[in-house]
């Protein structure tokens, strides 16, 4: 699972280099994909339910879900949720992270920061004796404390051999609830935080997922283990 994740770090970290003005989220895609195949690996989305891509590329309102497309083109201002899952060796890698192109507003820039802490606070209750709702409070704390909100409708999992494991990890939740974290565990922690009304839709293509008041969106996302040492987080690079 280590380098699986490792690998699934290493497509968003190049992925984000390329968020330009002009690129589509088409060309996203195949850039990631063709880094996936190149290390061996499988992109995880590609035909999963009948998902039609490698990676899931969302922008501004899109909370998560977003097909790439090749008239999907990036702006200065837009910022880009990308999502990467990868297979190797048997073991999935899970991982996103949302992006500015150019220059974006001072409420973005402050969205991708809370929510982006609101996940490391998540990670650090990720350790052997904690409640599950320890991981759920601390991200929702951060980011209601910020006055942003936090989608109800889409959460964390856990992961291994499959992409989707239990347990359900929602970025809500009450403190000191929930099962018992052990060692061993793996879980893909993944706040999705909305700018004003935490209320989502699904649009017609099935799949994508915005926010209902058409506020901005962000999603970050790591693949963690709880270690006898405490969180260890396998999508570092």
């Amino acid at each position: 699972m280590r380098r699986a994740g490792r690998l699934a770090g290493l497509v968003l970290k190049e992925i984000s280099r390329l968020m330009n003005p002009g690129v589509t989220t088409k060309d996203l895609d195949v850039r990631a994909e063709k880094m996936i195949r190149d290390a061996g690996a499988v992109p995880t989305f590609l035909g999963y339910c009948g998902y039609p891509a490698s990676i899931c590329a969302s922008l501004n309102d899109e909370v998560v879900h977003g097909i790439p497309h090749p008239k999907r083109v990036l702006k200065e201002g837009d910022i880009v949720s990308i999502d990467v899952g990868v297979t190797l060796d048997g073991f999935v890698g899970d991982t996103a992270g949302t992006f500015p192109v150019g220059r974006v507003s001072e409420e973005a820039r402050r969205l991708l920061e809370t929510t982006r802490r609101s996940l490391e606070k998540g990670m650090e209750q990720a350790r052997v004796g904690r409640r599950l709702g320890d991981v759920s409070s601390a991200i929702q704390v951060c980011a209601e404390s910020a006055g942003f909100s936090v989608v109800r409708d889409y959460s964390g999992h856990g992961i291994g051999r499959q992409m989707h494991e239990g347990p359900s990890i929602p970025n809500f939740g009450a403190a000191g609830t929930g099962i018992r974290l052990e060692e061993g565990l793996v879980l893909a922690l993944e706040p999705m935080i909305n700018q004003s009304d935490w209320k989502v839709k699904v649009l017609g293509d099935g799949w994508t997922v915005v926010t209902r008041d058409g506020g901005l969106s962000a999603h970050f996302e790591h693949t963690v283990a709880v270690t006898s040492d405490g969180p260890e987080i396998l999508t570092s690079v």
